[in-house]
């Protein structure tokens, strides 16, 4: 009798610290969800790296990759608008957008899901530095409309194959968008389509490499997934909203030059782990 009053206290203490552990693992994606949302918010970008660097910190690449599917897709739907000057860009990008979903599928079928390959962890940490060097001391390329559709393709299919890799989604994606001379607008919306059709790859991708009966995560299946998801959609859109607030009195070039420094220390922190 006392040998099972001892296992059942210990199975009590078992049950409330995987308990405890879960509840912390949910609070600091809320604070990161929400972090990821001002700078996203200030600067048109970044959701889905500042997210991917920080909940890998604590959790495993693809179940961060699962739980940012829907506030990566509704914050980007929402950065497309207006609607209707969206058609010319849907033309002119046409080909990088078919690149993005061939590399992203393709990947995944090939590596398996996000933070499964061997490399990933050190992908996504080569990926933050590169992102974060190009952001503070990149130069301002211009590329003549000619080589804009192959090279369009080309950029696709590595975003996508790095997308696959590590669920971060803007390396060399913004860098070819910045090469186009476009508008401020017209830039804030071409990457709101392009982390769109991103993230709707990377959920297309992880459905076909995993299965429809595999779990989505860890500890999760794919309805509590979607669940959890959703829940941290609130933060990332209560974020987004104080971050374009606040770009009204905060310089963004500063904004960025910080948000690059933070993602380069984090990339490097990455790459020594492996």
């Amino acid at each position: 009798m006392r040998f099972r009053k001892g296992l059942s206290q210990v199975g009590g203490k078992c049950r409330v610290a995987v308990m405890w552990d879960a509840w912390w693992v949910l609070a600091a994606a809320v604070a990161v969800f929400g972090l990821a949302g001002v700078v996203k918010g200030v600067v048109g970008l970044g959701l889905p790296t500042v997210s991917m660097a920080l909940l890998a910190l604590f959790m495993p690449a693809g179940q961060a990759a699962a739980w940012l599917l829907l506030p990566s897709l509704v914050t980007n739907v929402v950065q497309m608008r207006p609607m209707p000057s969206l058609r010319p860009l849907l033309r002119r990008l046409g080909w990088m957008q078919l690149g993005i979903v061939a590399g992203t599928v393709g990947g995944m079928l090939w590596w398996g899901p996000v933070g499964e390959a061997a490399v990933a962890r050190t992908a996504l940490g080569v990926a933050l530095v590169v992102y974060a060097l190009w952001g503070l001391w990149g130069p301002d390329l211009q590329l003549p409309k000619r080589h804009q559709a192959w090279l369009g393709l080309l950029c696709g299919l590595l975003t996508g194959g790095i997308t696959a890799l590590t669920g971060v989604f803007v390396v060399p994606a913004v860098a070819f968008l910045q090469s186009l001379a476009l508008g401020r607008q017209a830039l804030m919306q071409a990457m709101g389509l392009c982390f769109t059709v991103s993230t709707l790859a990377l959920g297309a991708g992880m459905a076909l490499a995993q299965g429809p009966g595999h779990a989505a995560s860890s500890w999760t299946g794919w309805g509590a997934t979607a669940l959890v998801s959703a829940l941290m959609l609130l933060p990332a859109l209560a974020g987004m909203a104080w971050g374009e607030r606040l770009r009204q009195s905060l310089s963004p070039q500063v904004f960025k030059r910080v948000l690059m420094l933070g993602l380069l220390a984090l990339g490097i922190y990455m790459c020594a782990r492996g």
